[in-house]
């Protein structure tokens, strides 16, 4: 029996497993490999730090299907020269096809003490960990983002939201939050944080962290609890793997998403390169196509792949108002925060 074996259950990897799972013949097993027992929906771990949701309302079962296999386990080794997965506490795991789908942790550049006093919002388990680091912030605390880009922008809203009795900060490197996207959404989100009493500091170069200081060169900046969200990058597992790469440490792949010298090894999501910045919608669009590609060589047809479009961003500033971009078009507002909800509620009814 042939066999796809997939490395992940976020949004790349189910997509793979949903599409996949739709038009398998009956000679085919499909093996997910997953550290949960349910999916985790990351575009919404900021909610989960914050306290808004619990990590219940953000979860999504794995599907049930007879020609699917559960293993879960930590993946410690990719044999790609005997077409073999290792698992720990478990026997390898051989296949045909192999999808790698592991995505991202936190990169802290080298800072020292990052990893060491900084909390994350890069897994389930972390968020968790997070949550419980801010909900012990005593009254008037203080509370840090490093990063004001998405992801930390979107903590620091919700969590203005769920506690209004800390103070709140957003550090980062930068000229403004969310300095990537256009100005007019740049102001629309500090003058939100403006209203509501969070403070921005701009050109902000960390050098080191200890328990209770971020190190600003000689200027100590206090803090109560740092959470970290200034970059990201592939798994610990990725990062071993010999092959060629980009600048940001993702595997460099084909027009199929195949590893050039590994047939049927595929790479999406944060750990794959590509001309976009990683995202859900991304690693989602990508395991729809290495879906595309698999079901077509199981056919024996020649893969035929279109380019990827990708439909915007969304963020949320707390949960009346929220921002996003459509092609050049700034949207921001109530409007975007609407969408987003329902690209949420889109997710688990697909997911789920």
């Amino acid at each position: 029996m042939s066999k796809v074996v997939i490395l992940g259950g976020g949004y790349g990897g189910m997509m793979v497993v949903q599409e996949l799972l739709e038009q398998i013949p009956g000679d085919k097993e499909i093996v997910l490999v997953e550290r949960m027992p349910y999916q985790g929906l990351k575009t919404e771990y900021y909610a989960l730090a914050a306290g808004t949701v619990s990590d219940f309302e953000i979860r999504v079962n794995h599907p049930v299907h007879p020609q699917l296999r559960m293993v879960y386990g930590n993946i410690t080794d990719i044999d790609l020269d005997n077409k073999v997965v290792r698992v720990s506490n478990r026997d390898p795991i051989a296949y045909d096809s192999l999808v790698v789908a592991l995505g991202c942790t936190d990169n802290y550049h080298g800072i020292p003490g990052a990893a060491d006093y900084a909390c994350s919002i890069q897994s389930l388990s972390s968020t968790r960990r997070t949550f419980q680091q801010i909900n012990d912030i005593r009254p008037y605390g203080q509370l840090t983002i490093v990063g004001g880009g998405l992801s930390g922008v979107e903590v620091a809203a919700e969590l203005r939201e769920s506690r209004a009795d800390i103070n709140i900060r957003i550090l980062d490197r930068g000229h403004s939050v969310m300095s990537a996207f256009p100005g007019k959404l740049q102001e629309y989100v500090a003058s939100w944080f403006r209203q509501h009493d969070v403070e921005m500091r701009s050109h902000i170069g960390i050098t080191s962290l200890e328990q209770g200081v971020i190190h600003n060169g000689s200027e100590p900046i206090l803090t109560d609890v740092t959470v970290w969200t200034a970059g990201i990058q592939p798994v610990e597992l990725v990062q071993r793997m010999a092959l060629p790469k980009d600048p940001q440490g993702r595997l460099i792949v084909n027009e199929y998403h195949e590893l050039p010298d590994f047939s049927r090894v595929y790479v999406i999501g944060d750990c794959s390169s590509q001309p976009f910045s990683p995202s859900a919608q991304l690693a989602g669009a990508q395991g729809k196509q290495v879906a595309e590609v698999i079901l077509a060589r199981w056919q024996g047809k020649e893969p035929r792949l279109g380019r990827i479009k990708l439909k915007g961003v969304l963020g949320s500033l707390g949960k009346k108002a929220g921002f996003g971009l459509m092609g050049a078009t700034p949207l921001l507002g109530r409007i975007p925060r609407m969408l987003k909800s329902g690209v949420l509620w889109k997710s688990k009814r697909h997911f789920g």
